[in-house]
């Protein structure tokens, strides 16, 4: 009875939400070091797991000084594109005309690579944090625009016509009809938009910077120091982890009424 009992709760240790992906990162680690050691791959091509830990570990005070910049730009732009998005998606979901004129436009400006209009933002802003912001800025704008526009259409009609009977206001109907609707296509739009943050500013520090975790890997790639770049692209997709999470966790407070909530209840149990 004792060892069903063991096993059932190594089971459910196993099926549990936050041990999943790191048994499946050991085993991706796994496979890269014998492929690394199988085909002899030469260290300057692709380095083997154990030095990439061994350079984050050496430059763990170094990468983590570095990642504050990167971390900085990436909130400045992701605030931007929720504070700018937004507003524009409600304009376009409750007029055609704004839709007609506006959406086709911003689907065009989706179509400039990032990389090849940053210098501009160097030249008009120097080599501070801006250019990095907006750099964040453009490349997650876009997801918050279109998931929110399609949220805000996806209301039902019903819903609005039950709204204006009961004499609502266009304010009351927007906090209480609205917007509930569309909260699950914005946090969406906004899991997107964070991490799509993240790869801006990196970006922008690719193209004029002497701080963060882009200027970091653009010396390591100069100087073939392999190891730490691969920390150092560790440490960014740790940074996009983390605030994906922290976009999650804000979502389930927000709307755990929502039907992919439940669902992910369902999981934890």
């Amino acid at each position: 009875m004792e060892s069903r009992s063991r096993s059932g709760a190594a089971l459910r240790l196993l099926n549990s939400d936050w041990v999943r992906p790191i048994l499946l990162m050991v085993i991706l680690l796994v496979l890269w070091d014998l492929s690394v050691r199988v085909f002899g791959v030469p260290a300057y091509l692709v380095p083997k797991p154990g030095d990439v830990v061994l350079a984050m570990i050496d430059e763990w005070p170094r990468l983590l000084a570095e990642s504050v910049p990167t971390f900085t730009a990436t909130l400045g732009g992701f605030a931007l594109s929720v504070l700018f998005g937004i507003p524009i998606a409600m304009l376009i979901a409750g007029s055609r005309t704004v839709e007609a004129y506006v959406y086709p436009l911003l689907v065009f400006s989706q179509s400039i690579p990032k990389v090849a209009i940053a210098p501009l933002f160097v030249v008009w802003f120097g080599f501070g944090l801006m250019p990095k912001v907006i750099a964040a800025f453009l490349l997650g704008f876009f997801p918050v625009v279109v998931s929110a526009v399609q949220g805000f259409k996806s209301v039902d009609n019903e819903m609005m016509d039950l709204a204006r009977s009961m004499k609502a206001s266009r304010l009351q109907t927007f906090q209480m009809v609205s917007l509930p609707h569309a909260l699950p296509a914005i946090f969406a739009g906004l899991k997107v938009s964070i991490t799509l943050a993240v790869v801006g500013a990196v970006v922008g520090e690719f193209v004029g910077s002497n701080s963060g975790i882009g200027f970091v890997l653009q010396r390591s790639i100069g100087n073939f120091e392999l190891p730490l770049m691969f920390a150092a692209l560790t440490v960014l997709a740790l940074m996009g982890v983390v605030l994906f999470w922290v976009i999650d966790v804000v979502e389930r407070f927000s709307i755990p009424w929502h039907a992919s909530q439940r669902h992910k209840a369902g999981l934890g149990t």
